[in-house]
């Protein structure tokens, strides 16, 4: 008859058997990664944008996980997404071959759909900590950053060290800020207190140095392939045609602001590249991608760029698109969707200058030249 055990040899045993099932997993997840190559990992950062869902796991008033929101995703549902269908990550995810990534929050992030990436961006941050404090609970761009080392811990665990450095340096990564500092601080009260801290000129030096820091911490964390997109035309959004135009007109003041921005933080990207001796992040001029079909939206097959799909008010710029709210019937002849964002046609206008533009558009290279040359240096 064999001896009982004791139960401190009987935890041992347990977990030492437990320790072996993770370290045979680890080593099935690593050769699954390393026999069955993934699309390229995604990550995203900034805000309302590019957020795909993350404000949907929060208290804040900064969310779109209501109809009419998403009546055009693919499920018909509202997701989080701040459009009628797609945004922007999720059409980029399209030319990756990739499924949409997860939003960090999301309890569905987990296992093998690590591999791909995840979105940590959240509606309503900007480059600074006092952006958006009217919707309390959001994730600030600081926070995003320590997500993303919490998000390597986790990938380290299931496939190795090296495997998710690679993983995570080789990965494609998309960072939107910026308008919310202007609309959501600077210029939210008549006399904000960043408005009388500085000057126009001098807020936007500040700003521009801040998100140099960002950037840096972006690339101790491994990022190597960053698209960093400037602010779009500010003045032009229906919020600030309903509240700041009497004329129809884009606001000339918000207009002012994103020309001072938008150069400073292309010359920024510059010099960062430069002190790394390599093209790690790349200048989106996301103003010129938008202007072009709000200038001239019939040329774009848009039957107007001043008015929001769906809204209230004047414009349909007052408020968040609701229940209540008007909804045109044809998305595809309007290039703004709510009071702030553009309509998945729009998106994909967006997107296929972030593909093929030229230096005008996307500087050093478009994403079709980055991928094809990511592709060729990767190759054995």
């Amino acid at each position: 008859m064999a001896p009982a055990l004791s139960s401190s040899s009987s935890s041992s045993s347990s977990r030492l058997a437990a320790a072996i099932v993770a370290l045979v997993l680890t080593a099935a997840a690593a050769a699954v990664c390393e026999a069955n190559p993934q699309p390229r990992a995604f990550f995203v950062f900034g805000d309302s944008l590019v957020d795909s869902g993350n404000n949907n796991y929060l208290a804040t008033t900064a969310r779109a996980d209501s109809p009419p929101y998403g009546l055009d995703y693919p499920t018909h549902r509202a997701t989080g997404r701040f459009s009628n269908g797609l945004n922007v990550p999720d059409i980029i995810s399209e030319h990756l071959g990739a499924e949409p990534v997860l939003p960090y929050l999301s309890p569905h992030l987990d296992g093998a759909k690590l591999l791909g990436g995840a979105n940590f961006a959240s509606a309503g941050v900007g480059i600074l900590n006092d952006t958006g404090i009217q919707f309390v609970n959001i994730i600030r761009i600081e926070k995003q950053l320590r997500y993303f080392e919490q998000y390597q811990v986790r990938l380290r665990r299931l496939i190795g060290g090296e495997a998710a450095r690679r993983l995570v340096e080789g990965a494609l990564v998309l960072i939107t800020l910026g308008g919310n500092d202007f609309v959501n601080n600077y210029y939210l009260l008549p006399f904000s207190a960043r408005s009388r801290e500085f000057a126009l000129p001098d807020y936007v030096r500040y700003l521009i140095a801040e998100y140099s820091k960002v950037l840096g911490e972006l690339y101790d964390l491994g990022a190597r392939r960053v698209l960093v997109t400037g602010s779009g035309p500010l003045g032009c959004a229906p919020a600030e045609l309903a509240t700041r135009s009497a004329t129809g007109d884009c606001d000339v003041e918000l207009q002012r602001a994103a020309a001072l921005y938008n150069p400073q933080l292309v010359r920024m990207t510059r010099e960062l590249n430069a002190r790394l001796g390599a093209d790690v992040f790349v200048a989106v001029n996301a103003y010129r991608m938008h202007m072009d079909f709000i200038s001239d939206p019939a040329a774009y097959g848009f039957a107007t760029s001043k008015e929001a799909c769906c809204g209230q008010g004047p414009y349909n710029g007052v408020g968040l698109c609701t229940a209540l709210s008007s909804v045109c019937p044809d998305r595809a002849l309007y290039a703004f969707w709510d009071n702030f964002h553009p309509t998945e046609r729009a998106n994909r206008i967006i997107v296929s200058q972030f593909m093929s533009g030229s230096a005008d558009y996307m500087h050093p290279f478009n994403l079709s030249t980055i991928l094809a040359m990511d592709a060729a240096a990767a190759a054995p």
